[in-house]
């Protein structure tokens, strides 16, 4: 499946790995990134309202969609800085050496890696349904961490994971999509499909990007919080109120990262970009109009 209006680029962001890439529209650039278990499909439909006066461009992350599926190495290949770079070598190959950068789910976690490691090339951002990784873990604990038992099982050394998840691939990506919407429609037949026959094709590669989030991607983390490093540009984060919950306040663990952010609240579902196109397009446009 496609974007309608959108043409399709294979771009080589590293030696050996290109991504698949939908770019339209003309003006200043976004860069929207989808999270798990998804495909750039997420942002047909925020993708589509922006480019009217944006240029727009929606990569598969590496290790998702049809962008490139490298194996694991040293533990490196899938952290949130190797894929934050990809991002900034897709965009350059592109032309635009400055661009505001948006991201759901795991590509919120890159878009959080790119602008702590790449301030320059990064005007704004905007993060969606997400917490910082050290954040993340921290704020898992006693029987509400079941809510994230997937972080766990993916945290795990290579073998059994894979092997779980390859054995039932459908019931797993499926069960997440299921859980986490409020508005089934907003994903249709043909778009679900999609997405798990992307998923079944990547399952080594997603669990690698979810190990490395327990392990190198909270190393690069501590590293930026113990030498004081902040988000230089504007932020914007939308998210569920699962932090009232869970017991923590999102808005402030950001604040520690994002001296100017902008934090809402959504009553849609997870997966907001396709249940409230209008909320998460009004307020892209909000932070980079």
């Amino acid at each position: 499946m496609t974007i309608p209006g959108f043409g399709y680029q294979r771009i080589e962001v590293a030696d050996g790995v290109s991504l698949n890439a939908a770019v339209g529209g003309q003006g200043s650039p976004i860069v929207l990134l989808h999270g798990f278990p998804q495909t750039h499909l997420i942002w047909r439909h925020v993708a589509a309202s922006l480019a009217t006066d944006h240029t727009v461009i929606c990569p598969d992350l590496r290790g998702y969609g049809d962008s490139d599926k490298p194996a694991e190495t040293d533990g490196t290949t899938y952290s949130k800085r190797t894929m934050a770079a990809d991002i900034v070598a897709l965009a350059e190959a592109l032309g635009h050496s400055q661009f505001a950068l948006v991201g759901h789910d795991r590509g919120a976690l890159v878009a959080f890696r790119a602008g702590l490691d790449h301030p320059d090339k990064i005007t704004h951002l905007a993060c969606l349904d997400v917490l910082p990784t050290l954040d993340m873990w921290d704020a898992m604990h006693g029987v509400n961490a079941a809510v994230a038992f997937h972080l766990y099982l993916m945290a795990q050394p290579p073998g059994l994971p894979e092997q779980l998840i390859a054995s039932a691939p459908d019931a797993f990506f499926g069960y997440f999509l299921d859980l986490w919407i409020k508005d089934p429609a907003a994903i249709p037949t043909d778009v679900r499909a999609a997405y798990l026959k992307a998923s079944r094709e990547a399952i080594p590669s997603i669990v690698a990007d979810y190990r490395a989030s327990a392990g190198v991607d909270i190393t690069h983390d501590r590293e930026d919080l113990a030498a004081g490093n902040k988000l230089t540009m504007p932020v914007a984060v939308v998210q569920q109120d699962w932090g009232s919950a869970l017991g923590f306040d999102a808005a402030a663990l950001w604040s520690a990262w994002a001296p100017n952010l902008h934090h809402s609240t959504t009553t849609a579902g997870h997966f907001m970009a396709e249940e409230s196109p209008e909320e998460i397009t009004k307020t892209i446009r909000s932070l980079t109009d």
